[in-house]
């Protein structure tokens, strides 16, 4: 890394440091799961599903057992780098045919028909049998013990869980249990989810069959027949996770990793090949110049994203051409000075969780979960707990577009855990959640890190900014003259009163030092996490 810069916000905690192994996540009890696994003997993989369970309960409103997971991981004793995708696909009966018949023009954004396969109990029941050394009854034990006993509501759960008041209120189901007299549960609350905890036993008890074959698929069956939704148990059964080959790229002298599509990693590697063609150092961390050569080179490679990404297995991507060198060179070249006019593409919410793990035997698992929206589709099945996601929201019912919806389809998918190599050994595992922003998070972290000298923890403090279609939202300690000039190039600067500083969404990272394998861990001071070593 470079030399540490000047000004730059000042932290918000110091770096955590450890020796035996870390979690880093946006729930304390979660990343305490973790370390409880780790030090039972658990394995980095074991405690990434543990931690990533614990989240499902603790943070309901982000992730759950009706969601998916994107997963990239070191497996020290094999010394392999793999990814996987453990996202869902579209159920038999989805079609463009059904959703125009119906009178839609695009496929809701939340409510039943928005539902896709959750692909991400399978997805644990892979890491665990593919890289990991303990059952299900042990690595849920914690998530289990949360859900029966009840944990506290933290500060920023609260926040998303009021936010969402509206959409619990439309289901019966979801405002009996998930509401207290119409409201959400206040910080501080006790809050127990004793049908959470039976299908986590359920799991436990008879791993991922139990969700796509067992109780938990009836329910979900009988749910959706009943209320004219398209998902059903044959759908559940035929799901399988992939493991893939992750889409990398050079940038400076580290090699970054990403998920290839159907998640929109590929984006962080388009922006990185485009940044790197110019001197960011020297521009100054978040100046004028530099935030408006992001906000360019973003516009660029989103519409690449909107334009390309789906499942590959349905959709030509010519990767090699997005990904070159000689290609990023031809888009820098194409940024001058002022405001580039760039079709906006789709412009994306959602919330989701992201984790990383390291252990003493050198394994890393960096981790992202989610149910998309806050609540997901709305959608609770009785007597499990189980939101299901709205990731079907994501497909096209454009016939020649790529994401087009299709039976069997992934659908284009946002969540991208990180991860970061140096001479071909893992040397930062990272993640930055929140739809639209994870890419546009991802590389402002990486330019922290790699170009202006940040520790792990420093950049994920530093004021973030994030380009929406319609403008730029700037966190508020970037200096005033810097917005003033940006406002002057012809910049809309956006006043996002509320929750601002929640737009840039939510970093977690751990660094393994190269020269000692000892881990530095950070987490995002706008999150409720933390980083825990031992």
């Amino acid at each position: 890394m470079a030399d540490r810069p000047t000004g730059y916000r000042k932290q918000t905690r110091s770096v955590v440091h450890a020796q035996n192994g870390m979690v880093a996540t946006s729930h304390p009890l979660a990343a305490m799961a973790g370390i409880q696994i780790l030090q039972q003997g658990g394995n980095a993989f074991d405690a990434a599903v543990a931690t990533a369970a614990a989240l499902c309960v603790v943070e309901p409103m982000m992730t759950g057992l009706g969601g998916d997971m994107f997963a990239l991981i070191y497996d020290a004793k094999r010394r392999e780098i793999k990814g996987l995708n453990a996202s869902g696909r579209a159920p038999r009966a989805a079609t463009p045919d059904y959703f125009e018949q119906n009178g839609f023009t695009s496929i809701p954004a939340n409510g039943i028909l928005s539902v896709t396969v959750p692909g991400v109990v399978d997805g644990w029941a892979q890491l665990l049998e593919s890289c990991g050394t303990l059952t299900f009854q042990e690595v849920l034990a914690p998530a289990i013990r949360y859900a029966e006993e009840g944990f506290p509501i933290p500060e920023m759960v609260s926040y998303y869980w009021k936010k969402a008041e509206p959409l619990l209120l439309r289901s019966e189901e979801a405002s009996q249990h998930y509401l207290i007299h119409g409201k959400a549960p206040k910080e501080g609350t006790l809050f127990k989810q004793p049908g959470l905890a039976w299908s986590l036993k359920q799991i436990a008890k008879n791993g991922r069959d139990a969700f796509y074959q067992g109780e938990i698929a009836d329910k979900i069956d009988r749910y959706m027949t009943d209320h004219q939704g398209l998902l059903r148990k044959e759908d559940l059964k035929e799901h399988r996770s992939q493991w893939v080959q992750p889409i990398s790229t050079h940038y400076r002298s580290y090699e970054v990793l990403e998920i290839p599509p159907n998640g929109q990693g590929l984006v962080v590697l388009q922006m990185l090949n485009i940044l790197e063609n110019f001197d960011l150092k020297a521009m100054g961390h978040n100046s004028a110049e530099y935030i408006r050569l992001f906000v360019e080179a973003k516009k660029l490679a989103y519409a690449d994203r909107d334009r390309y990404i789906a499942d590959s297995e349905f959709a030509d991507i010519p990767l090699d051409r997005l990904l070159s060198k000689e290609y990023a060179k031809e888009l820098a070249g194409t940024i001058q000075s002022g405001v580039k006019e760039i079709p906006s593409g789709a412009e994306l919410g959602g919330d989701t969780v992201y984790l990383t793990v390291t252990d003493k035997e050198g394994n890393v698992a960096s981790v992202t979960n989610s149910i998309f929206s806050v609540f997901g589709s709305g959608v609770l099945i009785p007597d499990t707990g189980i939101f299901l996601h709205n990731r079907g929201s994501l497909f096209s019912l454009d016939r020649h577009h790529p994401n087009v919806l299709q039976p069997g389809k992934r659908p284009f998918h946002t969540i991208i855990p990180g991860m970061v190599l140096k001479d071909g050994k893992p040397l930062i595992s990272f993640g930055v959640m929140g739809a639209d922003m994870q890419p546009q998070g991802q590389v402002q972290t990486l330019v922290n890190l790699i170009d202006f000298g940040m520790n792990i923890q420093a950049a994920g403090d530093a004021p973030r900014f994030r380009h929406y279609a319609h403008g730029v939202f700037l966190e508020s300690e970037i200096e005033p003259a810097i917005c003033r000039e940006l406002s002057r190039q012809g910049y809309t600067l956006l006043n996002l009163s509320d929750g601002d500083d929640f737009v840039v969404g939510g970093y977690q990272g751990i660094f393994i030092d190269p020269e000692t394998g000892l881990f530095q861990g950070g987490s995002d001071p706008r999150k409720d996490g933390c980083a825990i070593g031992f």
